[in-house]
């Protein structure tokens, strides 16, 4: 019990948090206790949090394998600002550099080190661990281990070895994405089989998904950033490098900062770019999968996908790189038929064995139900990892708009009928020029004009097409044969449908919808704080470009929300805020306070009233008359009245200043809404009868406001 109330102390003190989060406190009390665990929390959910604090309180320094230079970069960053003794040990040192951080780990000097497994797995970086005092092993992104994973690290599976040479060093194996499956290898594979295991939930409340049909996906795109994410972080994921660097430039054309990510790069590129993203605001990196696992980066509002990710467990891995901070975020992506042949074709063309094989179409088979879905995808993807969630999310794109469906079985069987009768060799295309009744030389040549479905499909559009094969394909209808450059192939599951035995209803095609000027994007900000929001966030911005880290590192966003709810205005109340710990307190504390002082909050704006009502207030009080706010806000004066209305109910303004009323003017109001008050119940309409029209309604609802 002792260390655990150190845990805390060291949480609150150096973190500057009250309360553990999900099983935080049960991983770490396992781990004080010397025993291991096998831990499955979702991004954001406070991995690193699990390992550290250990690593503060036992004896010895602990040794937390990553898999990328990038990760290990940003938390030693980050535990270095809180005075904590941490480096790490990897590629991108110099030889004077690696030596000096080997001295400081055989001096006992660190409380954490960070090293990849290839770094780690050397003989001599395991004699020297030997010479050490060790707290633990945290083994991060343990996922990796799986050969059947989507980020297959060989080094992993070698890491049994931690086990056999440090048996009384207890170890913590952590990812955010594994099914039972990959659950399995990883105890297997770690020798984690005396581990205890924590299973929080998967499900990211925060993300809110969204899968839409593939043509035009650069303008469908371009439609998505406009109308959610116009100024916002975010990533972009392409399946080729040409298509990440085409979609960059594009994007930069259009405006926005967009920056390339892929292994082809040049390393100082990759660098420089990923330094940019992590750095400044706004940023969207277009990148491959080669980009992501591990980037700490806490504000990314959006992860778009412009393909067709290979699994579910890709999905979710990179959607969760979004909404880190708990924040509102969307996960959007836009996918083809054209992603299912390429990624068959990945498949194929792999040199796994046939067994692999299998899974990985499997694996992409789930993929496909779940953007044909027509249900709550979220419910979808935490079935896939084997939680069950009882009631839909209404925070998915089928669940605020549930899709149409239609009964498709006569258009179906056309389809399958003409597959059939052109003996199953052909593509999508060909297939849909036959049955839109195209006179091309090919199709003339090989007969097909005279088939009995040709031209039976001219009722729908070629994208309507594209659409129902490829939820035939999704529904295990039609069969992509890779090894014949895409033929359609029929599977057993058609012959009930073609026999009449069977009727299939499909999701309705629907056309994009146009953006609207307005976003539906929640605001985080009140508009009388906006300001010192601002000054805030520059002032960050200047602190971290001094220290040379990321802005997140000096404090998360969700700090300087609390600063804006609390405005502290003494190091006392400034330590009460979430995420300012003893550290940051005395490094920072006075120059957020200062800054805080630069803004005061005026009696009528320190209120709980609606954004729209605030946003009123704050022209009214720059001395601007009512029709001038109301051509200002592109609002009715009827409105503007209103927000000033409910501004004199709760007693932040004066109806008769706010008027311009005189003594007896107000007086005369408010005796006759007064006689009317019980047989009307507050209709204004006889009032401004009875008043013959003498002050508008706008006038008559704040002196009634002011009663």
């Amino acid at each position: 019990m002792v260390l655990v109330k150190r845990a805390k102390q060291v949480l609150k003190s150096l973190f500057g948090y009250d309360t553990f989060r999900h099983s935080q406190e049960e991983i770490i009390q396992t781990l004080l206790d010397g025993h291991d665990a096998l831990v499955l929390m979702p991004t954001g959910g406070g991995k690193s949090l699990c390992y550290q604090i250990p690593a503060l309180v036992r004896d010895g320094t602990a040794v937390v394998i990553s898999p990328l230079i990038a990760l290990m970069q940003d938390q030693v960053d980050a535990l270095q600002q809180l005075g904590v003794k941490a480096a790490f040990i990897n590629s991108s040192q110099s030889a004077d550099e690696t030596r000096q951080v080997e001295q400081q780990l055989l001096s006992g000097d660190l409380a954490l080190i960070y090293i990849a497994p290839e770094r780690l797995l050397m003989p001599k970086m395991l004699i020297m661990l030997g010479q050490c005092q060790l707290a633990l092993f945290a083994i991060d992104e343990a996922h990796c281990v799986s050969q059947w994973g989507h980020d297959f690290r060989q080094e992993y599976q070698q890491l049994k070895i931690l086990h056999q040479q440090f048996s009384s060093v207890p170890r913590i194996a952590l990812t955010a994405t594994a099914d039972q499956r990959t659950r399995d290898e990883i105890i297997s594979q770690l020798d984690l089989g005396d581990a205890t295991v924590f299973i929080n939930s998967f499900d990211r409340p925060n993300i809110h998904y969204a899968i839409s049909e593939g043509n035009n996906p650069k303008n469908r795109l371009w439609q998505f950033l406009s109308q959610h994410h116009g100024n916002d972080a975010g990533i972009v994921y392409c399946l080729s490098r040409k298509k990440v660097e085409t979609i960059a430039q594009w994007l930069s054309d259009q405006g926005r900062v967009a920056l390339p990510y892929h292994a082809g790069l040049p390393q100082l590129v990759r660098q420089q770019n990923q330094q940019r993203f992590l750095r400044e605001d706004g940023v969207i990196i277009v990148a491959t999968i080669a980009f992501g696992m591990g980037i700490d980066k806490p504000d990314v509002r959006f992860v778009a996908h412009l393909n067709l990710p290979k699994s579910i467990e890709a999905y979710y891995q990179e959607t969760g790189r979004a909404g880190r901070d708990g924040q509102a975020a969307n996960a959007w992506m836009a996918y083809g038929l054209q992603d299912v042949i390429t990624l068959r074709q990945f498949t194929q063309d792999s040199n796994a064995d046939e067994a692999h094989k299998r899974v990985e179409h499997h694996k992409l088979e789930s993929m496909l139900g779940l953007c044909e879905l027509v249900s709550c995808r979220r419910q979808a993807i935490l079935a896939y990892f084997d939680e069950q969630s009882g009631s839909q999310c209404g925070q998915c794109d089928n669940c605020q708009n549930p899709p149409a469906q239609w009964d498709a079985t006569e258009d179906v069987r056309k389809a399958l009928s003409c597959v059939y009768r052109t003996s199953q060799r052909f593509g999508v295309t060909y297939i849909i020029d036959i049955l839109m009744g195209k006179l091309d030389d090919r199709i003339q040549q090989n007969g097909h004009d005279k088939l009995s479905t040709f031209g039976l499909g001219q009722h729908k559009t070629a994208v309507e097409w594209r659409s129902i094969f490829r939820q035939l394909i999704a529904l295990g209808y039609i069969d992509i044969d890779v090894t014949r450059y895409g033929a359609l192939c029929l599977t057993e599951q058609c012959r009930p449908l073609l026999k009449g035995d069977q009727t299939l209803a499909l999701r309705q095609y629907e056309e994009p919808v146009k953006p609207t000027k307005t976003s539906n994007k929640k605001q985080l900000i009140r508009p009388q704080d906006e300001t010192l929001w601002e000054a805030l966030r520059a002032l960050r911005a200047r602190l971290a470009g001094e220290l040379g880290v990321p802005p997140y590192v000096v404090f998360h966003d969700a700090t300087l929300q609390e600063m804006l709810k609390h405005r502290p205005d003494s190091l006392a109340k400034m330590a009460q805020i979430s995420g300012v710990g003893e550290q940051k307190l005395m490094r920072y504390g006075s120059d957020f306070m200062a800054e805080i002082a630069k803004h005061p909050l005026s009696a009528l704006l320190d209120n709980r009233l609606s954004d729209t009502v605030n946003e009123t207030l704050l022209l009214y009080q720059q001395g601007l008359s009512i029709d001038v706010i109301a051509t200002e806000r592109t609002i009715k004066e009827t409105t503007v009245y209103m927000h000033l209305a409910e501004a004199i109910e709760v007693g932040l303004l004066e109806a008769r200043e706010v008027l311009g009323l005189d003594k007896a003017d107000y007086i005369e109001i408010v005796r006759m809404i007064e006689s009317f008050e019980e047989a009307e119940k507050g209709r204004l309409k006889p009032v401004y009868d009875a008043l013959e029209g003498q002050y508008n309604y706008g006038v008559l609802r704040c002196v009634r406001a002011s009663l």
